[in-house]
């Protein structure tokens, strides 16, 4: 039996083509993925991301517990900042990626991926059980729902829903608000290179504040858009781009990595940084007409030398590009090498990330 999110009846009698997506059934596309992603890069979408993971921690030891099980500088989060981390594992591993909000003064929200909610879940009770027995946990996720409105218009149709709050909402802040009325808790952050809003309100009240963010002129987006807008602007996907076998600085992910801490993965990744890496994740565009997909052979000179994780057209750049890993040396803005795709190759060379940026395309 699959999930269904407060907004399932909405996507349905908007037209969403509905399918599995982790334990979810989810909308993959209401008028096309291509035309979805056009409209969040030059007006504005909306997306039903409730299926992600919604856990609050509080209590004395909140901020001890993030800070052990993730890479980021938990305890020097100011009130309503939030910061990107990775989750990692005792092996240095990449468990899960997501973003904590620092909400109180012992209050966190970690939002995580869908697929890995409940080893998520494990891993921060696990440490609570064993070394922070002041922190408390509870999975919102059914109770609270989350909606991302992204794209250039946001800013001026959140300013007529919540006069005022896209003037002080930083990047990466929060506020506990009313957009057009409704209480929710709104994040100026996202999953698709483009300025925009993801809000949290309860339940119950988000078809009503989805209403009212259609009504704006935003076009309903699924899950397809969702994936094109992400690789376009360079953004992994854990369970691809990354899992529990690659560390955070083959992915290139450096910068989310506080290094001056203890934590569970820092003897690890202390070790990882001595020994320095043999690969490395490139993003690529294709030289010659082809589809680069996950699981297809990078080649060189007749060997293969790594994997495609990510690919696709990007509709903003009209071009194939890709992530996948590769050696060091071939991961290198320049590199030449080749994409086995079913059988034919066909010519790539690396770039580097992300390939479209809003302030460089604008």
């Amino acid at each position: 039996m699959l999930n269904h999110t407060p907004l399932y009846d909405t996507n349905v009698s908007l037209g969403g083509k509905m399918v599995p997506f982790a334990g979810w059934e989810m909308p993959l596309q209401f008028q096309g993925i291509l035309a979805e992603a056009r409209s969040v890069r030059t007006s504005s979408g909306l997306f039903d991301v409730s299926h992600m993971g919604r856990i609050w921690v509080t209590g004395p030891h909140a901020a001890g517990l993030l800070d052990w099980v993730t890479t980021a500088n938990v305890p020097a989060l100011a009130i309503n900042v939030a910061r990107y981390t990775l989750i990692c594992t005792d092996e240095g591993g990449i468990l899960d990626d997501g973003i904590i909000y620092r909400l109180g003064q012992e209050e966190y929200l970690l939002i995580c991926n869908a697929a890995n909610r409940d080893a998520v879940w494990g891993w921060l009770a696990q440490w609570r059980d064993n070394r922070f027995a002041k922190a408390k946990l509870v999975d919102r996720t059914t109770d609270v729902a989350m909606i991302a409105f992204q794209g250039p218009e946001t800013l001026g149709a959140m300013e007529r829903l919540s006069p005022g709050l896209a003037a002080r909402l930083r990047p990466f802040h929060s506020a506990q608000t009313q957009v057009a009325g409704i209480p929710a808790l709104v994040g100026r952050t996202g999953y698709t290179g483009e300025d925009g809003f993801e809000m949290m309100p309860a339940a119950r009240d988000a078809p009503a504040l989805w209403r009212h963010l259609l009504d704006t002129g935003a076009a309903p987006c699924g899950l397809g858009s969702r994936d094109v807008l992400r690789l376009e602007a360079g953004l992994m996907l854990h369970g691809s781009d990354m899992d529990k076998n690659t560390n955070p600085f083959e992915a290139g992910l450096d910068r989310f990595v506080y290094m001056d801490k203890e934590s569970v993965c820092a003897d690890a990744l202390r070790r990882v940084i001595s020994q320095g890496v043999r690969r490395k994740l490139t993003g690529f565009e294709m030289v010659e007409r082809g589809v680069p997909r996950h699981g297809y052979p990078i080649v060189r000179d007749g060997a293969t030398v790594g994997q495609v994780t990510s690919g696709g057209y990007s509709p903003t750049l009209d071009r194939y590009i890709g992530l996948g890993y590769v050696s060091s040396e071939l991961a290198t803005p320049g590199s030449s090498f080749a994409v086995d795709i079913r059988g034919k190759v066909v010519e790539a060379k690396a770039v580097a990330l992300p390939f479209y940026s809003r302030r460089r395309n604008q």
